[in-house]
């Protein structure tokens, strides 16, 4: 007979023990596998929702200030349009947007207003908020996303993130923001002077809260036309990875545009990326959490079952068994458990993250099968490391002495 035969037998024999110790592993795989199932999907929310914040990198011309940008002072400096077709041609990753534009304070009759030149399919794509005035951008595939597979939608879709295509604001149109038209009385299909050129407020943007409310919006080339700063920009702006930036991203923007000034908006990054550092600390410290009690749970059954067959391990020994057959017995009792806990841990941590996500998490989760293979190592390695001192300790076990009558 076999050591895998007397495994069988002897697991068959006993299934209220099986029962119990296959209970234990599944359930500690079953939860890694809902919270990580839940996880990846919450994180492509995460990434959504970050990338809502709009861009949070700033190139400006090495001689201008944060200062500038937001006051967009008459003289301050600018740097070539050509800088954007560097980094479009450079390798550098986690750049996801950029948004070139050229702003200038001019006179509207007596009042003074900020004149920004943009691209529109860039500037739409880069500035979420202006969602909620009906204008609809180009759909951005975020590279802050956990995995190559980050884009995928897992049925999750955020509105605000499937944007049509506008590729042209005509010469002639214009956009207003909430602040601005209200003091030069605009609405939409109004007619604005400005320097000599009359535009059409094709669109009054909603409230931002942020200087977009006091700004006209015009296309970038009319803007440089008008001002006569051909081909130039006072900005670029930049919708880049968290996880880049925090890997040097701004670095190799600085070595392929040394004479300009490249920066964060701090409070945009920081939020980023705190939020996903603590996305993957909950999700490390749930896994160390449940391999230690899964480790500990095989390690009492196989400890108890150790003390139950007491009798059994000293007639083997007696019978010429070597320590290495009580070994190879119990740990590949261990391995049967870890296999099949790590099968049956999939299947019901998955539908329990497919059936839970959309009521407590409002998450809409579908079956990882990669996470198959994974849960099955998982649990073996559990169910070994559970096992192995009391295996130990049973391979030590006196024979004369188990087999004396209590």
């Amino acid at each position: 007979m076999t050591i895998s035969t007397l495994v069988l037998i002897e697991l068959w024999k006993r299934k209220s023990q099986l029962i119990t110790g296959l209970l234990a592993i599944t359930l500690g795989i079953a939860v890694i596998v809902a919270i990580q199932s839940v996880s990846i999907v919450s994180e492509q929310n995460v990434a959504r929702n970050l990338d809502n914040l709009g861009a949070n990198i700033l190139v400006l011309p090495q001689a201008a200030s944060i200062d500038d940008y937001y006051t967009s002072d008459i003289d301050a400096p600018t740097l070539p349009m050509d800088y954007v077709e560097r980094i479009l041609t450079s390798t550098i990753a986690g750049v996801d947007n950029m948004s070139p534009k050229l702003t200038r304070r001019v006179k509207v009759g007596n009042q003074s207003v900020v004149l920004t030149g943009i691209l529109p399919k860039s500037e739409i794509a880069s500035k979420p908020l202006w969602q909620s005035s009906g204008l609809l951008g180009a759909q951005l595939k975020t590279a802050c996303a956990p995995s190559s597979s980050a884009n995928e939608s897992h049925g999750l879709e955020d509105k605000k993130l499937q944007r049509k295509a506008i590729d042209t604001l005509f010469s002639e149109d214009c956009l207003a923001g909430s602040q601005v038209a209200q003091r030069l009385k605009l609405s939409a299909n109004s007619k604005v002077n400005i320097m000599g050129k009359e535009f059409n407020v094709v669109k009054i943007l909603s409230e931002t809260g942020t200087v977009d409310d006091d700004r006209i919006f015009a296309n970038l080339k009319d803007v440089q036309t008008l001002l006569k700063l051909e081909n130039q920009v006072s900005a670029i702006e930049i919708m880049g990875c968290c996880n880049a930036i925090s890997q040097g991203l701004l670095g190799q923007l600085r070595n392929i545009l040394p004479d300009t000034r490249v920066t964060t908006i701090g409070q945009i990054v920081s939020t980023q990326i705190e939020t996903n550092q603590l996305m993957k600390k909950i999700t490390l410290v749930m896994l160390i959490i449940i391999f230690f009690v899964g480790g500990i749970s095989i390690g009492n059954y196989i400890w108890a079952n150790v003390n139950e067959r007491k009798r059994e391990i000293g007639i083997l020994r007696m019978m010429g068994a070597e320590r290495s057959t009580i070994y190879k017995m119990f740990l590949l009792k261990a391995l049967i458990l870890g296999v099949a806990g790590g099968i049956l841990g999939f299947i019901l941590g998955t539908l329990a993250g497919v059936i839970l996500g959309p009521y407590l998490a409002g998450i809409i989760v579908k079956p990882v099968y990669m996470y198959l293979l994974w849960s099955i190592l998982l649990s073996v390695a559990i169910s070994l490391a559970g096992s192995l001192f009391p295996t130990y300790l049973a391979a030590k076990f006196d024979p004369h002495s188990n087999l004396q009558e209590d």
